[in-house]
């Protein structure tokens, strides 16, 4: 039994029936290849021989009575495979849209917590013989560094693989505790610690003394973005519970060019050209934002001394939409997330586990839940517009079951209020982009990846012509 760090337990304290905590990752396969022929059953075996490298897959979620303390992990005793892995088709005639729209009709449900937190399906019937693993984790059991490691374990670096060695101990599964046992192991942990909390609140209160020291001392300086500063857009208000999602991919060399070219870094133009893409749906839509959009960015922390799976801050960058040059939106990036730093690492790397530690978890969710259900994001400004994660991938080729990886596209959740979420990683010299709307807001959002494959290709160019005139 293994208790949830605070960090883990807020997300799902955060749940709510529209806005499902869950991570969702797309690969893609070209099973025409794959030795000895495709079969879903291979698909299944390959997972349970990997389970021992998958600790999530046989954990289940156990909450506390009365919400005490935070919920526990256990092996879980009921544990069988055929509750979470399932056979769909992919809706005809196999192309990555529709493969997009089923995507997004599974992201719209939510996972079952009497059963470990997590799905996968395997879409057959794509165009030219491809097929589709689609996996559905909690974002309580893993973040952006824990799910590419475990993403890792479902590759193979060549296409005849050696088998996969068994686990030098058998699995044990756990009985399941009864609320007696986790009342009492709750009691004793507070009573072991019983400064938790306390600890926690002065360490809440010390990275806000620091966040506004920060703020207040730049002077003449840029000043940092502020939650509640974006505009009302396309994507602001309260969510529903279904989701659209689209792929895109670029050369992960134009992306360099552009960061060579301008001194800046990989992350920055990651993020003007999702500025740039963005202007373009907006402008498709006859509203242009007259000021920046507030978009948050993933920061990992990850440590030795961390504690819990989700180890993790936020960066908060604005992104100048209403800017027409492409260069002018990279070079205010370039600026901005400079400063984003600066307040990311003023607030601390333990903030937001720290804030659960002394919420009582009960209150926090039906805070979360109230503020849903009240629609209240249709009421005052957006505490950000969306959210952009860009996250490292495997750089060499790789196959699953000797089926070469084609595509690897990653979606993460939304946030109550902020109906977007782009996720771009790095993949066998491409960058493939996931990106995830509610649906009510945005049922085309399939353009938008389109926009931004434009947008790459733009910025390459005008990094070309500057390098050529430097040079001239």
């Amino acid at each position: 039994m293994e208790r949830l760090s605070g960090m883990d337990a807020s997300f799902l304290y955060t749940e709510t029936p529209t806005g499902h905590m869950h991570v969702t990752g797309v690969i893609i396969i070209d099973a025409a290849e794959m030795s000895g022929g495709y079969s879903f059953e291979r698909m299944v075996e390959m997972i349970e021989q990997r389970l021992h490298r998958l600790p999530p897959f046989r954990r289940r979620l156990v909450e506390v009575p009365l919400s005490f303390d935070h919920p526990v992990w256990i092996e879980d005793p009921d544990f069988d495979i055929t509750n979470h892995m399932h056979r769909v088709t992919w809706p005809a005639p196999g192309r990555p849209q529709e493969l997009a729209q089923l995507v997004g009709d599974l992201m719209s449900r939510p996972l079952d917590r009497h059963r470990p937190l997590w799905e996968m399906w395997v879409a057959e019937g794509g165009e030219k013989g491809r097929v589709a693993l689609v996996s559905k984790i909690h974002h309580s059991a893993i973040d952006g560094v824990t799910g590419a490691d475990l993403l890792s374990q479902l590759f193979d670096l060549e296409p005849e693989a050696a088998p996969v060695e068994p686990p030098e101990e058998p699995w044990e599964p756990e009985p399941v505790p009864t609320e007696t046992q986790l009342l009492v192991d709750a009691i004793a942990a507070r009573v072991r610690d019983p400064w938790r909390a306390a600890r926690a609140a002065r360490r809440t209160v010390n990275s806000l003394t620091s966040v506004v020291g920060t703020v207040m001392n730049r002077g003449e300086e840029r000043s940092p973005a502020m939650p509640f500063t974006g505009p009302r857009t396309l994507f602001t208000g309260s969510l529903s519970p279904d989701r659209a999602v689209a792929f895109g991919k670029a050369p992960l060399e134009d992306l360099k060019v552009v960061k060579n070219v301008y001194g800046c870094k990989l992350n920055d133009v990651v993020l003007a050209t999702c500025s740039m893409a963005l202007r373009t749906y907006h402008e498709s839509h006859g509203e242009i934002p007259d000021k920046p959009l507030l978009i948050m960015c993933p920061v990992s922390t990850h440590s030795p001394e961390g504690q819990g799976t989700n180890q993790v801050s936020s960066m908060a960058v604005r992104l100048p939409v209403h800017m027409a040059d492409p260069v002018d939106q990279l070079l205010e990036i370039f600026e901005d997330t400079k400063v984003a730093k600066e307040m990311q690492s003023a607030m601390g790397a333990d903030m937001l586990s720290d804030i659960t530690q002394f919420a009582p978890p009960v209150l926090f969710n039906q805070a979360m839940r109230l503020y849903t259900r009240s629609g209240l994001a249709d009421r005052h400004a957006p505490v950000q517009n969306g959210v952009i994660s860009n996250v490292p991938g495997p750089p060499i080729p790789m196959w699953v079951v000797g089926a070469p990886v084609l595509a690897v596209y990653p979606l993460g959740p939304l946030i109550e209020g902020a109906g977007l979420n782009i996720t771009v990683v790095s993949n066998m010299g491409r960058m493939d982009i996931g990106i995830v709307a509610d649906r009510a807001f945005a049922p085309d959002i399939w353009v938008l990846a389109g926009y931004w494959e434009d947008a790459v290709k733009e910025l390459r160019e005008r990094a070309e012509i500057e390098a050529d005139q430097e040079s001239g």
